[in-house]
Order: structure tokens, then sequence, then C-alpha cells
């Protein structure tokens, strides 16, 4: 059976300390910055949090990591395991792997190769890597994307790490490119079907296409400008996973106005019945 998961970005607000990458056009080089929030909820303490609320495991975005000190990261595992809440997954939100300039390529896929040593000190099960920022129909941006993803598996497969894409950013805005990559890695790496990424006239034929392949689900629902969830337009896409034989993790993600758990909540009440 499915079982519930939830991202850090649903907390994105909640969460205190925030590491940010970004590629410096003038340097050619990537840059790091930290913003301090007020912490009202650190990410050491959130396996706890989320085992009191029922869910079973959690995906990370790389930028939420306030330390990736071995110490802080070896901490940051004893609680996941004693919560007994999942590491499922490290979401790399930086790197455009299928760039034209061998240059940036490079770098980006040596900076993915960092954060994977890292899901392998704090015991992540895998790492999202995002395709890429190529136009789909750009045929060369594919291939380079293909090529840096066997690349990046072979790595992480060395350190006991799964890698998986996503239909996220516009490489693998469609169902058809999601499998391309997917055929093209030779089904090595897996892949995270999100609802809320696809447009809406080919949203639930691409999510049919694409069950079949996915190793995890990101759940993210429609909601008016206080949060309320379109319930029935969500259950369309959940099941659509009910009627395939989808057993890992559905991941809620909410990134709407007022209260982050409140918005939670509610996506959670619907996505229990499908768990």
């Amino acid at each position: 059976m499915p079982y519930l998961s939830l991202t850090t970005w649903s907390l994105h607000r909640e969460l205190g300390s925030l590491r940010w990458t970004y590629w410096d056009d003038i340097t050619k080089t990537q840059k790091t910055r930290i913003e301090e929030q007020p912490e009202n909820l650190t990410l050491l303490a959130l396996p706890f949090k989320l085992a009191e609320e029922g869910f079973k495991s959690l995906e990370v975005c790389h930028f939420h990591f306030p330390s990736t000190d071995k110490e802080y990261l070896l901490q940051l595992k004893d609680n996941f395991e004693r919560s007994g809440v999942a590491f499922y997954c490290l979401l790399i939100d930086y790197g455009d792997i299928s760039n034209e300039n061998a240059i940036r390529r490079n770098g980006d896929i040596n900076f993915i190769k960092d954060w994977i040593n890292v899901a392998e000190i704090v015991g992540a099960k895998s790492v999202r890597v995002v395709a890429g920022e190529g136009k789909p129909n750009d045929k060369n941006a594919l291939a380079h994307s293909i090529a840096s993803l066997k690349q990046i598996d072979d790595y992480a497969k060395s350190r006991g790490i799964q890698v998986v894409t996503e239909n996220f950013k516009p490489l693998a805005s469609t169902k058809e490119n999601c499998l391309d990559l997917l055929l093209g890695t030779e089904k090595g790496i897996g892949l995270t079907v999100d609802f809320g990424n696809f447009e809406s006239k080919v949203k639930y034929d691409s999510i049919k296409s694409l069950i079949p392949y996915a190793t995890s689900i990101h759940a993210k629902a429609n909601y008016d400008n206080i949060g309320m969830i379109d319930v029935e337009e969500y259950k369309k896409s959940l099941d659509i996973v009910a009627q395939s034989d989808y057993n890992g993790p559905i991941t809620l993600v909410y990134d709407g106005p007022g209260s982050l758990w409140a918005g939670i909540n509610r996506l959670k009440a619907v996505v229990e019945e499908y768990c």
C-alpha cells in the first residue's frame, strides 16, 4: 500500500537556516548563501514531529540543510532512525545537467555528486536530480541530460544511493521526455511523478502513462486564495494511483497561503483514504 510522506518544501516558511545555491554568471561558478530565518521548527526535530503526525517518510530539499558538517549529518541520521521516519529522498533543487555549456554542465554534475556524498552520510535512500532547463523540444539538451544522468547514477550507485528525476522544470515537463530519460538511462533511475507540474490539458493522461514507472509521487493539489483545496480535482489524480500497482510514498506538497500545517492536514485528510 502507498504510505504518507512529506517534503520540507511544505514547511518552507517554518524551517530555520536556509542554504541557497546559485550560478554566478560573472565567476562561472556556483555560490552558496546562508539565509537565517526565525526557527519555528528545526530539521533535527522534524522526524519526531512527523512520527507524531503519522508520516512514514520525509523528503528534504538541499537548501533546508543548515549545515553539511559530518557531525550534524550523523545527528540528523540518528534522529531519523530513532523516530522511525525514513529519509526517503534528498531533493537537489539546483543544477542544469542539460546545458549546452560543458563547463556549466560538469560543474553542476560535481555539485550534485557533493550532495550525493551528503545523502550517503545522512542515510537518505535516494536523491532527486532535476533533468534540466532545456526546452522540451531540444533534442541536444535531452541527450546531454541522459548522458549526465548516467554519470550521476554510476556515482550514486557506488554509494548505495538511488537517483530519481521528476517531471520538474522545462525539459522533463512532458511525459514523452520523462519516458525518454528513463529509457535512455536504461531504466537505471527512478521517477517522481508530480501532480502539479503538467499542463492541465494533458495532466491526467500524463500521470496515467507515468505511474507504472513511478518510484515516488508528489501529491500537489489545486487550492484557492485562502488555501482550500479542490478535493474533487485532487481525487482524480489519486484515483489514477489507486488503480495502479503503485505502493511507494505519496508525498504531500503544500505551498499555499495561511498556516502550513493546516494546509498539510487538509491534503492529509484526503490522501489518507488512499494509504
